[in-house]
């Protein structure tokens, strides 16, 4: 098998070193991996498929010879990724910079693996929440057309990357100690209040819109009917951030243009691939965050009518934030166009 070099930019972080677990998991073709970040990372050791690799700079010339660009995410991709596709690399990037872009396609490898084929360079890995549903809703869109989705998120603190976990780590040892609980770090950095995540709640994740939704609500609307490739497909979101460390939940209310059978739903999530179905009220048996943590698949559970709409139905979805909301499913789609020959 041909093997690729591959450069990880970010690869310090909770993104970036998820990475380096799933391609030696996952057995990735790699010829030379080259990390990159920051300056004040250069120099660390990382380690994967039982070698050490050192962290080097980011700069304008780290990817001569490179062929695939993992982008962990953040404000660099914007700076970073002109250089790497002028360079030849084609960029899988896990920031939101080039999501909406027109010109650069969203893709989710199980859902629209096409959608590679119209890259001029860039490909865009969507938002962790997005992926985490579209996984669940694609097996019923193709049961029958969605014609609207009403979405609550619990989302993890891994969302906010390494210092969300870290921020959660040290309020809950706060707390225990006695001690009043500092926040740094949640809703989000750029807003000049913060509030502790530890025992608590907030329904806020990034920044509040002019229409009041914040930017992650609306990425969910956007994202998911640019995937699906259905602008008439109608979606509201809430989403929250909660004291959980992997896994985002999402509670899914989903109206077809017709009705759908609760056995024939289920089946055809159980068989989508990434996707199992865990749904036994009888036992107890629903997705919980704790249990798909380093988990690769989504798991979906709680699948029963809407007793007040026809034609409408209710489910809930727990995916990895880590992995498939974000690793993996950038990974992924280097290895669809890598079985393909599309690189």
């Amino acid at each position: 098998m041909k093997k690729y070099n591959v450069a990880i930019l970010g690869a310090t972080g909770a993104v970036g070193t998820e990475f380096l677990k799933l391609i030696e998991e996952r057995n990735f073709p790699f010829n030379e991996l080259r990390l990159l970040a920051s300056k004040r990372s250069v120099g660390k050791m990382l380690t994967t498929c039982g070698r050490e690799f050192v962290v080097q700079e980011a700069t304008a010339d780290s990817f001569k010879d490179i062929d695939i660009a993992l982008f962990a995410g953040g404000s660099i991709s914007k700076e970073f990724a002109p250089y790497a596709v002028k360079a030849g690399a084609v960029v899988i990037d896990n920031s939101s910079t080039f999501r909406m872009d027109p010109e650069v396609p969203l893709v989710v490898p199980e859902v629209n693996p096409e959608a590679i084929l119209k890259h001029k360079g860039i490909i865009a890995n969507p938002n962790c929440s997005t992926i985490i549903m579209c996984m669940a809703l694609k097996p019923l869109y193709d049961l029958a057309r969605i014609k609207r989705i009403v979405v609550s998120t619990y989302q993890a603190v891994s969302g906010a990357g390494k210092e969300g976990i870290d921020e959660l780590d040290r309020q809950v040892l706060q707390h225990t100690r006695g001690q009043e609980m500092t926040a740094e770090l949640l809703p989000t950095g750029s807003m000049p209040k913060h509030y502790p995540i530890a025992f608590n709640l907030i329904p806020q994740i990034d920044i509040f819109l002019d229409n009041l939704y914040t930017k992650e609500e609306m990425k969910m609307v956007n994202e998911t009917q640019k995937i699906f490739d259905d602008y008439e497909m109608k979606i509201t979101a809430t989403t929250v951030r909660v004291p959980v460390y992997r896994s985002h939940s999402e509670s899914v209310n989903i109206e077809f243009e017709h009705d759908l059978d609760l056995r024939e739903m289920a089946a055809a999530i159980d068989k989508f691939p990434g996707v199992q179905m865990l749904d036994n009220p009888a036992e107890q048996k629903y997705p919980m965050p704790l249990y798909t943590s380093d988990k690769n698949d989504c798991y979906v559970g709680r699948l029963r009518r809407d007793e007040t709409q026809p034609n409408t139905f209710n489910l809930w979805v727990v995916g990895d934030q880590i992995r498939k909301g974000a690793a993996l499913n950038t990974l992924q789609i280097a290895e669809v166009m890598i079985g393909k020959g599309w690189i």
